[in-house]
């Protein structure tokens, strides 16, 4: 590939993807990225920080997304139901990229330093999601409670659409884990 060809960033991290599941996270340097995409390393780092933020780099547009969709949801909206919004605006924003996110998942789980990258990812999704119920004025302790709940039914349910073959769309399988969870939490109240 010449260098001058476009989406120098979607070349990079489909050739990251491909060193990591080759060779492991940690066996590939930067130079083989970028040689791999048919870039410069300068190239590279014009776009990434480091060679794991290939593998994070959409968070603060994932952040946008959702922090947007809670505040627009409805004024009637309980503050799970505004979180629900932020998910599914999320799971729209990931859904054609299901075999990346594979891939992407596999590379992680396979790295306990990536792993605790991704938790740091999802502290700042929870931390954001909570702000924005705080700004619909929800009080700070129920904001809290409710983003991290929110955080833990977006992770169950990207794992199942991850490991599904392919049916339902992300936004479908947060639906039915926020589904899930209303009639744990009703079922509770009733017992």
């Amino acid at each position: 590939m010449s260098r001058w060809q476009p989406n120098a960033r979607g070349r990079l991290e489909q050739a990251a993807l491909e060193l990591y599941t080759e060779r492991g996270f940690d066996q590939t340097t930067v130079a083989e990225i970028a040689d791999r995409a048919g870039l410069t390393e300068r190239t590279f780092f014009r776009h990434f920080n480091d060679k794991r933020e290939v593998l994070f780099w959409g968070q603060d547009a994932l952040i946008e997304r959702m922090t947007t969709a809670i505040a627009q949801a409805p004024e009637s909206a309980s503050a799970i139901d505004a979180a629900g919004e932020g998910l599914r605006a999320a799971g729209e924003m990931l859904e054609t990229r299901r075999a990346q996110a594979r891939r992407r998942q596999a590379v992680i789980d396979a790295n306990p330093g990536l792993q605790e990258r991704e938790l740091i990812k999802l502290a700042s999704l929870a931390e954001a999601m909570a702000a924005a119920l705080r700004r619909r004025g929800v009080a700070e302790s129920a904001a809290a409670l409710t983003a991290e709940t929110a955080i833990a039914v977006f992770k169950v349910a990207y794992g199942r659409w991850l490991s599904t073959a392919g049916r339902k769309d992300l936004t479908s399988v947060i639906g039915g884990s926020l589904d899930e969870l209303k009639a744990l939490t009703d079922h509770t109240r009733r017992a």
